[in-house]
């Protein structure tokens, strides 16, 4: 699966050769940590939003949601790496892991039962 394939499939991920890829929308300096659910960029793909309390201030909203993600996918910060975004709202993400078992803990995160 491509990135293009990304508005295909309805999801913001995609699988990749070691694990998955994961679009997200970051929306730091929030009142609480947590998910938002699914919202669409200007070009109408998908993206998993996520707020987090941290503050967009030397990294520090990065560092928080590596460690968000690895915690709510039982992960290691080290499986999870910022490989887009680094400035930006819109952040892709390499997620190493199992590919079938990160896919299904993604959806059942986004339908709230994760």
């Amino acid at each position: 699966m491509t990135t293009a394939s990304l508005a295909f499939a309805g999801q913001p991920f995609c699988e990749t050769p070691g694990g998955i890829r994961l679009m997200v929308r970051l929306t730091p300096n929030a009142a609480f940590d947590g998910l938002q659910g699914l919202v669409a960029d200007a070009d109408g793909r998908p993206l998993l939003a996520i707020r987090l309390k941290a503050r967009p201030v030397e990294g520090a909203a990065n560092t928080a949601l590596v460690g968000y993600l690895a915690k709510v996918l039982n992960l290691r910060k080290s499986d999870v790496v910022i490989v887009s975004g680094e400035t930006a709202r819109i952040k892709g993400l390499n997620i190493t892991g199992d590919r079938a078992a990160l896919a299904q803990r993604l959806t059942a995160l986004m339908a709230g039962t994760g």
